[in-house]
């Protein structure tokens, strides 16, 4: 047993400290990125936020929007070969900014190369809870042996050695965070995790070092939280929970106490695991839970804030390119949890 004693922080810990500008409008801040990657042949150019892969978030509906943006959509590893072979057909373009999710068992590999046989994707996110498996290191070599020019991320994980041995093993990107989400129990369950703001800087400092990049993945709530992700050092940020129960999310509408919902679950959860397996093995518990989302419109509403709260983040900061914010950047430790006020505007 070991106890580290150097203070590590969230989201709601800190806050930016502002800085002389000579920026002189919102407008004269640039978002978009242009990234190379360590392995794969191909270039990407956009706004560097991807919608989760959870079936809620990553469907076909919320990448046709997203790409409108120039933003990224990780699909549910539990979308259908059709569903693919159809937005292939209908909107290949779109594909050019959407990520193949897929886990890490004998019919996932098989599941995803028939996919991306047959359609031009660019993209490949490997997606499991615990990234500090030999099993999945072993699994993101096997993929980079198998797809040599394709942007593979994987994770999730959030210790530096972790990023570094899965750059190192092929992948691209690699996602930060374990516990974090807000349909996410890890933490409650098992007292694992680590304070995502810390995660973030402390491993994005090492994927850098070995040329790689890193996804900040869950506990942005508030689009201020996507602002400290990149400010951090994040490349890209993955948004769940905020993006959830919007018309382009998948699920039925409901109504509750005179309001209208959608349900957004974990991929742990109950929910998940009777969905897509029909039972709930006796060896493991649900790490997720279900949450009713009140029904939010049009994503691109959603959408709109994000990027207006990054743009005048950048303003308040003199960064006029998203890559400069996290130099511009000095966090300052405040005293105090975030209060029920800030969490709903």
């Amino acid at each position: 047993m070991f106890i580290e004693q150097e203070l590590k922080l969230d989201f709601n810990d800190v806050l930016i400290r502002p800085k002389r500008s000579s920026l002189k409008s919102r407008k004269e801040v640039d978002l978009e990125r242009e990234y190379k990657f360590l392995h794969s042949t191909f270039t990407w150019q956009g706004v560097p936020i991807i919608a989760s892969n959870m079936d809620h978030t990553g469907t076909f509906d919320m990448a046709n929007v997203l790409s409108s943006f120039k933003m990224l959509t990780a699909i549910s590893k539990f979308a259908h070969q059709d569903e693919w072979l159809n937005n292939s057909l209908n909107n290949p373009s779109v594909l050019q900014d959407c990520f193949a999710t897929t886990g890490i068992k004998e019919r996932d590999i098989e599941s995803i190369t028939t996919i991306l046989q047959k359609i031009k994707c660019p993209f490949i996110c490997i997606d499991v809870a615990n990234g500090y498996t030999e099993r999945f290191v072993d699994f993101v070599k096997k993929m980079r042996e198998r797809f040599p020019n394709h942007i593979i991320m994987a994770g999730n994980v959030v210790t530096g050695e972790m990023v570094e041995q899965l750059v190192l093993s092929g992948a691209d990107i690699v996602k930060i965070g374990i516990g974090p989400g807000s349909a996410c129990t890890t933490r409650t369950k098992t007292g694992i995790g680590y304070p995502q703001l810390s995660a973030i800087i402390e491993c994005a400092d090492a994927a850098h070092g070995v040329k790689g990049h890193v996804c900040a993945d869950g506990g942005c709530r508030i689009p201020g939280d996507v602002v400290k992700a990149f400010a951090a050092g994040a490349d890209f940020v993955m948004i769940g929970g905020i993006f959830a129960g919007h018309d382009e999310c998948a699920g039925h509408l409901f109504e509750k106490n005179g309001k209208q919902y959608k349900q957004f679950y974990g991929m742990s959860s109950i929910e998940a695991m009777l969905k897509y397996h029909g039972k709930i093995a006796q060896y493991r518990a649900s790490e997720g839970k279900s949450i009713d989302v009140p029904h939010q419109g049009p994503v691109k509403n959603t959408i709109q804030d994000i990027l207006g709260g990054l743009r005048s983040a950048c303003t308040y900061v003199g960064a006029a390119r998203l890559k400069e914010l996290s130099k511009r950047t000095t966090f300052i430790r405040v005293n105090r949890q975030r209060t029920e006020m800030e969490l709903d505007c």
